[in-house]
C-alpha cells in the first residue's frame, strides 16, 4: 500500500502546499495574501508554514518593503517532488480500492 507523507497529509498543510504549487517555480505569494486565499487565521497558517518549513518543502522569506515588514512564501524542489510524489500516493491508494461485493448494508 502506498505511503502518505505524514507532513503534507495534514489537511491545512496540504491545502497550503497545493496552492503554493498552483504557482510557477520560483514564484511567491505573500503570507496575506496566502492566508486569505486559504480562509486561514495568521495564527494557524504560521503554524502549519513551520511545519512546512521544517521539512524544507516551503521557505519564507522576510523582506522590508518601505518601513514595513512584509513575508513571503514559496514551495521549494524539494516540496514540490514531495507534493508529486503524495498526490501518486493517493491516486495509487484510490486506484487499489475496490468495492467489497456481498457486503451486508444499513438501509
Amino acid at each position: 500500500m502506498a505511503e502518505l507523507d505524514p507532513v503534507i497529509h495534514a489537511e491545512a498543510r496540504l491545502r497550503v502546499v497545493a496552492a503554493l504549487t498552483t504557482l510557477g517555480e520560483g514564484n511567491q505569494i505573500s503570507f496575506p495574501r496566502l492566508r486569505k486565499l486559504l480562509d486561514m487565521t495568521a495564527g494557524n497558517l504560521s503554524t502549519h508554514l513551520r511545519k512546512l518549513e521544517d521539512a524544507e518543502y516551503v521557505q519564507q522569506t522576510k523582506v522590508i518593503e518601505g518601513r514595513m515588514p512584509a513575508t513571503y512564501v514559496e514551495i521549494t524542489a524539494k516540496g514540490r517532488s514531495a507534493f508529486l510524489d503524495y498526490r501518486r500516493s493517493l491516486q495509487s491508494l484510490l486506484d487499489g480500492a475496490q468495492p467489497t461485493p456481498n457486503l451486508p448494508t444499513r438501509t
